[in-house]
């Protein structure tokens, strides 16, 4: 049967069908990004040495100020880090993005690309002109690449420019069918060259829901292309009186790869941006590695220890051993087919 399964991979002419013994070339996930934190890579993935899939559509959605450029920054440095060679093409519409902003993010502003693009048939037919361009090389030459589209929310339609330029106030009705058929065309694309992509989103409140309910901009197309879709929310973070940045909340509102409606938070500083240690010590004892004794936690020798002072040393807290025990916890709390114990 083997045989002539081979026969019909063959006859089909498509370089890309294969047995899927041998693997599935645009849909297996075989390399994570590393987001920054170790809570946020855990929901993505599973497991807090995760994050992103490396060959997958990541969307991040939320209100204004959540962190959606700042993770998206952060991804970039981790992807242009593990891969000396690699490249970004950041599409950008909200005229936000600088060059002091990406540099003090730590991201190599050398090997990172600015699109500007102002409509959603605009951002169509560049990308896929770059990621043609990008399978036309010989697949052992090829570099890492990271597609970035800040935002989706933001970018208009040739005819609700052209209404505009001509004085009508009318709403472009077509928009989401216009995303929707951008995504058919470039999902499959960044499957085949193996090319992650991470796209910002603004979400809105629902009207008229019996509950509390945010939806994400852009009709139903991002919602199918996207192989996860976490929304964000947020509070402030305060030390006493003063306000020293964000707790950020993220829920996974889709995933093939890990249990929908799972949420974890993360903090974002105003001094030191994002926490990678933040979110641990409660998954630390939900495992079973920290047991809380009153106001404090109580350590493996014995000694009981606030967790502020353990979230201000994790170094000394978190050991490798205690990241691996951790490690463990979360594969069964956010991966599917996997049982709490």
């Amino acid at each position: 049967m083997s045989n002539f399964l081979k026969d019909i991979i063959k006859e089909t002419g498509n370089e890309y069908a294969g047995l899927v013994s041998e693997g599935v070339d645009s849909a297996d996930v075989t390399s994570f990004i590393d987001t920054g934190s170790y809570s946020f890579n855990a929901l993505l993935s599973g497991s807090i040495y995760g994050g992103m899939p490396g060959n997958k559509i990541t969307a991040i959605a939320g209100e204004a100020a959540t962190g959606k450029t700042f993770f998206a920054l952060g991804i970039c440095k981790s992807f242009l880090d593990m891969n000396k060679e690699a490249g970004v093409i950041y599409f950008e519409s909200e005229g936000a993005i600088s060059k002091s902003m990406i540099e003090s993010r730590g991201v190599d502003s050398s090997r990172m690309v600015i699109v500007p693009v102002a409509t959603v048939q605009e951002f169509r037919s560049q990308s896929i002109k770059v990621i043609e361009k990008y399978l036309e090389q010989p697949e052992a030459s090829r570099k890492p690449m990271m597609f970035v589209l800040d935002s989706l929310g933001m970018l208009s339609t040739t005819k609700e420019m052209e209404d505009t330029a001509a004085g009508k106030e009318t709403r472009d009705m077509t928009r989401s069918q216009i995303v929707k058929s951008t995504f058919r065309v470039l999902t499959l694309k960044l499957g085949q060259a193996n090319v992650p992509m991470i796209m910002t989103n603004h979400t809105y409140d629902v009207i008229g829901s019996m509950f509390p309910q945010k939806e994400m901009g852009g009709g139903s197309g991002l919602k199918y292309a996207a192989s996860s879709i976490i929304y964000l929310g947020k509070r402030k973070d305060k030390d006493g009186t003063e306000v020293v940045g964000n707790i950020i909340h993220c829920k996974n509102y889709k995933s093939r790869l890990t249990k929908e409606n799972a949420q974890i938070d993360v903090k974002l500083t105003y001094k030191t941006g994002l926490d990678r240690h933040y979110g641990l010590l409660e998954l630390g004892e939900e495992a079973g590695v920290f047991k809380k004794v009153s106001t404090r936690y109580e350590m493996s020798d014995g000694t009981k220890v606030f967790g502020k002072s353990i979230n201000e040393n994790p170094d000394k807290y978190f050991t490798k051993e205690v990241l691996d025990k951790i490690d463990e916890h979360t594969k069964r709390k956010f991966t599917y087919g996997q049982d709490e114990e």
